[in-house]
Formats: C-alpha cells, structure tokens, sequence
C-alpha cells in the first residue's frame, strides 16, 4: 500500500478525516483530500457525464423518431416497434457482465471511449435502415457497444472516490439519463426544423446528426480519460499516494490491493452477493419505469394532447425530465450527505406509486401529465443508489466490477420488459402498463425494507463472530478471496 506523502499527515481530530482501517485510525489532510476531489470532479465527471449524455440520446431518441414518422416509412404494424425496441436489451442484457471485466481487463481510459464511438456509429447506421429488420439489426448492434457504458463508468468512477463519496458523483453523470430525455427532445425539435441533412430527411436526420456528435465526444475521451490515479498526469506525485491512500484506508482488512488482478472467485462473490441480488431487482423494477418513460413519454404525452404539433409534443416531454433530473441530484445528494442508500430506496417509491394511481384514477389530461412529474422524480434517482450500494458492499476491486455488471444487468431485463409494457391495443390510457408500473414501484418498496432488516441482523450476528477462529489455517490468498464472508466486513447501508 502506497503511503502518501507530505499531503498524508496525523493531525488533529477537528481538522482531518478519521478512517479506521485495520482496527487502526488513520487520517488525512482535509483541505489536501478537499484538492484532490475538485480536481478529479473538474478531470473526469465532465467526461464521462458528457458520453453517457449520448449514450442514453442514442438509445432513447427512437422514441422521438418515432413521432417523426418511423413507423410509416419503415411500414411497422402491430408490435414491430416494441419487437425493435426488445431486440436491444437482448443483446444489452447478454453483454453486460462480460463486457463490465473487459472494461477491468482492458482499463476503462481505452474501453469507455471506444464504445462511445461505436455506438455513435450504429445511431449513424441507424439513419439509412429501409426495413424492420434492418432497424432491429442495428439495434441489436447498438445493445452490444452500450452494455458496458452505465456499469463501466460506475466502476470506473470507483476507483476515484471513497465509499461515501461515490453515490453523488454517479449521480453527476446519471443525470444525463432524464436531462437526455429532455435535450433529446428539445435537439430532435431543432432538427426536425432542418429542411435536410446530406439528403436525410425527418426521422434520419435525428440519428444522424446525434451519432455524429456522440463518435465526436468519444474521440475526445480518449485524450481526456486516464485509467487509474497512478496513470494521471494531471496529478502531482504527491495526489497520485494521497487518491490511492484514501482507497487504500477503506479496505476492510490488510491484504488486498486497491487494483487487483482478475479472480473468478471474486468475480463470483460479486455476484452471488445477498446483497447485490436485493439491489439487483431493485433495479429492474426500477428499469422498467425509467425506460418505460424514455421510450413511451413522447407516445404518452400524444394521446394526453392530441392536439398539439410533433414539434409541440417533443417539447411537452421537456418538462417531466427535468424534475427528473433534478431529482437524481438532490436524492443522491443527501444519500452522499448521510452515508445512506436504503433509506431512499424505501421513500422515492411512493413518489412513483402516487404517480401510477394518478394514471389509473383518472383520464384528464392535465392530472395524467402532472403524475408523469411524480414518477420521474421517485423513479430517476433509484438507478443512481442502486450503482453506488452495489459498489460499496463489496471489497474487491474484482468483485466490484462484476457487482455492478450484474445489477445493471438486472435492470436491462427491466429494460426489456418496459418495451411491452405500453401496447397498441392497451392505449389510449394504458391500464395494463400504468398497473404494472404501480406494482413495480410497490416491490420497490417491500425489497427494500427487507433488505434494511436483513442486513442490519447480519451485522450484528458478525460482531459475535470470533475472527480468529475463522480465519485459522487459511492461506493469504483464501483469506482475500473471502471479500465479503470475512468476519470483518460489514454490510453498508
């Protein structure tokens, strides 16, 4: 373990960071770790916020192609849309975990960058489809290169930040999912004003041009991106030991590195965590709300006003994904501010479920709209608590990438059942998919509650643990290979 130096120092109690770190406390200069954070806030969330901006456009502006003419010029009928849209999330769904310990393997400062401009090529391809078939190709191409986008920047991010810190800076860049929505719609607005572009027209020109700019953003990550505190060279020597020491000081016990070699036990502890599997269908009810909202708001806010312009309609979807956006700052906010996950994961459910009774109450238009503001707000913020409560109950750098893989995974399956949820024949008000919503939101909540009282009675079994007993005869490597069955760890809620 690296010791840092000159910015590490044992000062007071009232002027440094206390960490306790092998039943030893440790602590660090407050305004030198005060420095180091502004600095990787200003080096690296810009970055990776502004591909996953992208990213999610990329995906979700179907939806706005779709109030632009899609269906007719590419002749669909019944559920060819949603079988377009489900063709993404298989490969999606299949892709995640492997393509999350290729992002390990092959360093995130290469491997982000190259997927965003891939996937920025396949929106590109995306603007000269003439069939359903071809358009689900594409799509299932897009699904491959955009697996490892949402778990990859959340591991990545983990190698920067302590666990406290974490939750806020995803939330810095998963914010880019509802303001997407919202800059997706007000970007599409702008190029429908386009008489052409290189002789696309329409719904083709909103592929284009916004795989244009994503190939552009993921051209410049690969100058911006460094994999790891050590490789940066904007940092001094001094602030590379300082960023590796902090890491270091949260290990819940001697032995392991911060960036460990790939492991397949740790790989499965990632996985087969309790933990991680409550976080992880969490996640998916969650999913099939949020891309729920992004690929069917457009078609929501249509049937709620008919009589609107498509231009008028993509500028209605706007406003919900702002409060959505909002959202998925303040509650992270406050979950970095107290240390908490599970607790908002026990509130903002009921911000959804009010929403889904709205929708299933009522048909007027303007209560249907306000409740679509509801449902962002609860739903939004719950991607970003799930990304940071798998990263923070594991130990391993290992058994974090695939903890994060899986969860995010979980939450594409929810992706993939949100495309069936609102279809043709249920419409214009959607019962069966409102009910669904509402029933997703109320899991939420169940899940979560159990999983509070569950981890609060292991911990206090692991304190009656005897250490010693446990951990007798075991060789170092066994011993790191425990992650989170050693005796020492404790489950952070």
């Amino acid at each position: 373990m690296l010791e840092a130096k000159n910015t590490v120092d044992h000062v007071e109690n009232s002027r440094s960071h206390v960490v306790k770190h092998n039943r030893e406390v440790r602590t660090f200069d407050p305004k030198a770790e005060a420095r180091l954070r502004r600095k990787i806030d200003l080096y690296i969330v810009p970055t990776v916020a502004c591909i996953y901006l992208f990213c999610f456009i990329d995906r979700a502006n179907i939806g706005n192609a779709r109030l632009a003419g899609l269906e007719e010029d590419l002749s669909m009928s019944g559920y060819d849309y949603n079988t377009v849209l489900s063709v993404f999330y298989i490969s999606y769904i299949v892709f995640e975990i492997p393509s999350n310990i290729a992002c390990k393997w092959l360093g995130p400062g290469w491997f982000l960058p190259g997927l965003t401009v891939a996937f920025g090529l396949c929106s590109v391809f995306t603007a000269f489809v003439h069939t359903t078939a071809s358009a689900a190709g594409v799509r299932f191409v897009l699904g491959i290169f955009e697996a490892g986008m949402m778990p990859g920047i959340t591991y990545y991010l983990s190698r920067w930040y302590r666990k406290a810190e974490l939750a806020f800076r995803l939330s810095l860049y998963l914010v880019m999912a509802p303001l997407a929505g919202a800059f997706g719609g007000l970007l599409a607005s702008g190029i429908l004003t386009l008489d052409s572009f290189g002789g696309l027209k329409t719904w083709r020109m909103i592929f284009a041009l916004e795989g244009i700019i994503t190939v552009s953003v993921g051209l410049i990550a690969f100058v911006t991106l460094t994999d790891r505190p050590e490789t940066a060279r904007w940092l001094s020597a001094e602030e590379k030991d300082l960023a590796t020491a902090r890491l270091c000081s949260e290990n819940e016990y001697a032995g392991h590195e911060v960036l460990d070699k790939l492991d397949k036990t740790k790989i499965m502890r990632g996985i087969f965590n309790p933990v991680t599997i409550a976080t992880s269908f969490i996640m998916l009810f969650t999913c099939v709300t949020v891309q729920g909202l992004a690929f069917f708001l457009p078609t929501i806010v249509r049937t709620i006003y008919p009589e609107k312009t498509t231009i008028e309609q993509q500028l209605q979807t706007v406003p919900p994904n702002i409060i959505g956006a909002f959202s998925t700052l303040l509650i992270p906010y406050l979950s970095s501010r107290f240390d908490r996950r599970v607790l908002f994961f026990i509130i903002v459910p009921f911000f959804m479920i009010a929403g889904y009774i709205v929708f299933l109450a009522t048909e007027h238009g303007r209560a249907r709209y306000g409740a679509t503001f509801l449902i962002a707000f609860g739903s939004f913020p719950i991607g970003v608590l799930t990304n940071a409560h798998a990263a923070v109950n594991v130990v391993s750098d290992t058994a974090r990438a695939s903890s994060i893989g899986t969860v995010v995974m979980m939450g594409n399956i929810g992706g993939l059942v949100a495309t069936w949820s609102f279809l043709p024949f249920d419409g214009p008000n959607y019962p069966i998919g409102n009910g669904l919503n509402l029933a997703t939101g109320a899991s939420i909540l169940v899940i979560s509650v159990c999983m509070l009282l569950w981890s609060r009675l292991d911990n206090k079994r692991r304190d009656t643990v005897d250490e010693a007993r446990v951990l007798d005869g075991l060789s170092a490597r066994e011993i790191e290979d425990l992650d989170w069955r050693h005796p020492s760890f404790r489950w952070r809620q």
